[in-house]
């Protein structure tokens, strides 16, 4: 299909961009990384512009603080870029379940535009959304004017996420890789962690897990499996290794049967080149796939999330450091309430029992426990203690799902660091949440 009557360079696109406009782009891989590179250059042009992203992966000059008075930026999961620019005064974070994020922005604002990237397009002038469809096909088709930077190497996936370039106004032309996640060595505690869970994970189960080391000694835990399926807000590299062993079939699950389901991808260039047209891998959008209602429907669903801190009641904090955001809620209580919605279902929250921190009177770090009486002030409870099935730590595996606080206090004293375990218990009684 011929589509060079739509293109533009990011120069010519932000041009576009009016005063008092919404954009919203692409989350992680998915955003539209050419256009963001040059949108500070019409800061002088415009004001009071906002931009919606969701764990961006690029440090862009139009956060920077020089630029507040023109943009403004309206976040669904902080990384790195929105953490650093925070205190510039002009970055907020959207409170939000990520099967929810993109219906409940569009019943308070619309967006002016929508800028992501795309796959190259295919003979019936179909692009592919490619490694994110959580809210953007939503996004674009309420957007007045769709801006896709096209690019050879985002992989054609297949699921809800193909686009016609009928219903593009511009393309940009990019040719950048997208952003390969480092693949974390899983440490001792991690894989301590990652065995207690497999413990629990039987063959045929149903399984969805994030990134990081806790997630990659779980998946490394996981290889003398049979006929896993995959349900997943996220498909990541520890996956994909799991499918190439034949680990991963899908043959027992109750949705889309040998379908590997998620709702983006971010993870290693391997594990970019091993979605590319491959109809093992369907990506659908984040408002299906992370319904607790569709989770459920799968027998045997696993959900494995990790935390930040967790209070003597279950309540975990896995967003803020007090009431500094640090990332999101994503998809946790998502994922954990759809697994327990499963016929067998479980749900794991895992953390180190411990951590150093940084003494603000001395200067020094110190070990602290991540099993605490109470969260921190300010701290946001991503998943309340109703909806917590198991807790894992590298002192074992805490089962919460139907006790009573008193219960609680003592399986979770179990599984925190020894040489806390009698502070937490006199703390849990000079607060009165046991006797």
């Amino acid at each position: 299909m011929d589509y060079s009557n739509k293109v533009i360079t990011a120069q010519e696109a932000v041009k576009k961009v009016k005063s008092g406009d919404m954009i919203v782009t692409g989350l992680g891989a998915a955003e539209g990384r050419l256009f963001l590179s040059e949108l500070h250059s019409v800061a002088d042009q415009v004001h009071d512009v906002t931009v919606t992203n969701c764990l961006p992966m690029t440090d862009q000059p139009f956060i920077r603080p020089e630029y507040k008075d023109s943009f403004y930026v309206d976040g669904w999961f902080y990384s790195p870029t929105l953490r650093k620019a925070h205190p510039n005064g002009n970055i907020s974070f959207i409170p939000n379940h990520l099967h929810l994020a993109g219906t409940k922005r569009l019943a308070y604002v619309k967006p002016n535009i929508y800028v992501g990237s795309a796959s190259m397009p295919d003979k019936w002038g179909y692009v592919s959304l490619s490694l994110s469809n959580t809210y953007e096909k939503r996004m674009a088709e309420a957007a007045d004017l769709v801006i896709l930077e096209i690019n050879p190497n985002m992989p054609y996936t297949y699921g809800d996420v193909e686009l016609h370039l009928d219903e593009v106004d511009y393309v940009i032309e990019a040719d950048y890789l997208p952003p390969a996640l480092p693949d974390v060595e899983p440490s001792e505690k991690d894989l301590q962690i990652g065995h207690f869970i497999a413990d629990h994970i039987q063959d045929g189960d149903c399984v969805q897990v994030g990134i990081g080391g806790i997630p990659n000694a779980v998946t490394a835990s996981l290889t003398n499996k049979k006929d896993l399926g995959i349900h997943t807000e996220m498909l990541t590299t520890g996956v994909m290794k799991l499918a190439k062993m034949g680990v991963i079939t899908g043959k027992k699950k109750q949705t889309h049967k040998g379908k590997m389901v998620c709702t983006f991808i971010m993870g290693s260039q391997e594990l970019y080149e091993f979605a590319d047209h491959n109809p093992a891998v369907a990506v659908f959008e984040g408002a299906w796939v992370n319904d607790p209602a569709i989770i459920g429907l799968n027998d045997n669903m696993v959900s494995i999330n990790t935390t930040m801190e967790i209070d003597l009641t279950g309540q975990c904090c896995s967003e803020s450091i007090g009431s500094t955001q640090w990332s999101g809620t994503g998809g946790q209580a998502d994922t954990a309430i759809g697994a327990q919605n499963s016929k067998n279902g479980k749900s794991f929250i895992a953390l180190y029992s411990t951590a150093m921190v940084r003494n603000p009177e001395t200067g020094i770090k110190e070990e602290v426990s991540k099993i605490v009486p109470q969260l921190k002030s300010g701290a946001a409870v991503t998943l309340s203690r109703n909806d917590v099935d198991y807790v894992v730590t590298e002192y074992g595996v805490a089962h919460l799902k139907g006790t009573n606080i008193s219960e609680r206090v003592k399986r979770l004293i179990a599984v925190a660091h020894p040489k806390f375990r009698e502070e937490l218990m006199e703390q849990a009684k000079a607060i009165g949440i046991i006797a």
